[in-house]
């Protein structure tokens, strides 16, 4: 026959698919093994190998101390911020409410003081639920729980407003108004349980960015122990041979490995222990402190309401004895000197201006226990204006209310230490977290110089070897 190939018979000397990039990957292979079998092409890939494993040992370790740094500053300046505003939403709609029962036991026009911190409650919530909805676009939970306060805070202080104008006019109709407008409070879903949510939410991502900024560098220790292996090996192999102890080259690398090592462990063990104190004595405490103050204003709230209800507040002070142990442990001889929340936050208080005012707290709970036992007998025994004086106080010539000796001057003196202890321990963890956070500031450089460095010195020493063969 003449003519080409038969159709789908390929010449013998064409290559199959694949075969030129396995010949080349077979050639470079075999130029790679016999540039080994000489001494100065060992030399020469000992060096690479070292200069890449030195490199990627800097490298790893700017990363990862990078990233713990940038965590370290997501909890100083962002989730941990975000917490405390959700504890402040919490507090501040928790204090507009017991504010403005107390108001209603006035009766009539509710004093300046009352409509002022009602107002400046509400105020405060609101800006700070507007500020949550402007950093919290991270947070499926977050918005969630925004969109609900947002939803529910015009409602409250719409029924708030009902019952203000009702008892004005001495209407029984306000207290039941603001019965419901409590309810709407507290109930299940409704502002506080809204905003309960949205703290547990932001005290997750608190908790999130501690782990990360806490977390091990494994990659970058193993990475730094394998390159002062290989270093120390190499010096070694380059004693037998030669018989020279030093090789300054890479002596200079060996030495600059062992820092950033060195350094890498001791500036992280010490951001660990500084963002672990930050934790225990700072984030920590104030959690503990703004559930202590939370229990406060609702057991406020409820011993107002229990008078509101005129006979049938047999629920609120249920709900206040809840309260009161929640902050201060069971009333009993052997607790009255604290328990409950400001017990924790006194054995997590560890300096002398924490602790001060949580004693203070403890203290008072009990004055006021025990103020609040006077109030509730002169109540059951019929004698309400008693019971209302024991509250509020009563109005001196004046027309001022006398505060001496009343639960008002207990609930503001509990609420006062609470607010004092809670600025120490954000000034504690504010501090902790910093000097957390510093302590990795200048490693990520550091790290990248010094194994430029020593990549560099390695290749200089391997260098001085190889003149010797020319």
């Amino acid at each position: 026959m003449t003519g080409g190939p038969h159709p789908g018979v390929q010449p013998e000397h064409a290559a199959a698919p694949g075969a030129a990039p396995r010949r080349a990957w077979a050639e470079s292979t075999a130029r790679l093994r016999a540039a080994t079998t000489t001494e100065p092409g060992r030399l020469r890939l000992i060096g690479a190998v070292l200069a890449v494993l030195v490199i990627a040992f800097g490298a790893v370790t700017a990363w990862q101390v990078a990233e713990r740094q940038s965590a370290a500053g997501h909890v100083i300046d962002h989730s941990a911020p975000l917490s405390a505003n959700a504890a402040e939403i919490y507090r501040s709609l928790a204090d507009a409410d017991a504010t403005v029962a107390g108001g209603f036991l006035v009766g009539g026009e509710e004093p300046k003081e009352v409509s002022d911190r009602y107002q400046r409650d509400i105020t405060t919530a609101a800006k700070l639920i507007a500020d949550a909805a402007a950093n919290s676009a991270g947070s499926q939970e977050a918005r969630t729980q925004i969109a609900t306060l947002n939803s529910h805070l015009p409602q409250y202080t719409e029924l708030v407003a009902t019952a203000q104008a009702d008892n004005r006019q001495g209407l029984p109709l306000g207290g039941a108004y603001l019965r419901y407008a409590d309810t709407q409070m507290r109930k299940q879903g409704g502002l506080l349980d809204a905003a309960d949510k949205l703290y547990q939410a932001e005290n997750a991502r608190l908790g999130s960015d501690y782990s990360d900024a806490k977390a091990l560098p494994y990659a970058s220790w193993a990475l730094g122990v394998i390159a002062l292996a290989a270093l120390v090996w190499a010096q070694r192999r380059h004693y037998r041979r030669t018989n020279r102890v030093f090789n300054r080259g890479m002596l200079t690398a060996t030495a600059a490995s062992a820092v950033v090592l060195l350094w890498l462990v001791a500036a992280h063990t010490l951001a660990r222990t500084e963002l672990a104190d930050s934790y225990t004595h700072g984030a920590k405490s104030m959690q503990v402190l703004n559930n202590a103050r939370i229990a406060v204003l609702q057991a406020r709230g409820d011993e107002n309401l229990t008078l509101v209800a005129r006979g049938s507040g047999g629920e609120y002070e249920s709900k206040f004895e809840k309260e009161m142990a929640t902050l201060a442990g069971k009333s009993t001889a052997a607790s009255a000197k604290g328990g409950g929340e400001l017990a924790q936050a006194l054995a997590l208080a560890d300096k002398e201006a924490g602790r001060a005012p949580v004693r203070s707290a403890i203290e008072n709970a009990s004055a006021w226990r025990q103020r609040h036992t006077r109030e509730r007998a002169a109540d059951d025994g019929g004698d309400y204006t008693t019971a209302v004086a024991e509250v509020i106080g009563v109005k001196n010539s004046g027309g001022e209310f006398t505060v001496a000796n009343t639960t008002q001057e207990s609930f503001s003196a509990v609420d006062t230490s609470l607010g004092k202890a809670v600025a120490q321990e954000q000034k504690e963890f504010h501090q902790s977290a910093t000097d957390g956070r510093g302590a990795l500031s200048l490693l990520p450089y550091g790290a990248g110089l010094l194994a430029a460095l020593a990549a560099g010195a390695a290749l200089i020493g391997i260098g001085r070897r190889l003149s010797e063969y020319r």
